[in-house]
């Protein structure tokens, strides 16, 4: 599953990728230019593909809608909220996951 969104995000030019010992993956573009919405984009595929005609004009709404919320906020601001947050798995009500 992984590594299928790390194809389909360097498909939508988010990414690069290089083998190896020392490859890995990485940003093409700094995180302040990427909003969630371009990761959600890239990522979708036809999961969410509705074949009933009398709601794929509100989905086409809904969804339009949405990606403009989600690019509201760029990588760079949710991973500064991580951070702040603690990043550490917590949740709202302050427990956290230890394994």
């Amino acid at each position: 599953m992984v590594r299928r969104c790390f194809l389909l995000l360097q498909k939508q030019g988010l990414i690069e990728q290089r083998k190896g010992p020392h490859g890995g993956a990485r940003l093409k573009l700094a995180p302040k230019q990427i909003g969630l919405g371009d990761v959600y984009v890239a990522t979708e595929g036809d999961w969410l593909a509705v074949a009933d005609p009398a709601i794929t004009g509100l989905m086409k709404r809904v969804r339009a809608d949405g990606m403009d919320a989600m690019n509201e906020t760029t990588l760079a601001q949710m991973l500064k909220r991580i951070r702040k947050a603690g990043g550490n798995g917590s949740h709202k009500n302050g427990a956290s996951h230890k394994k």
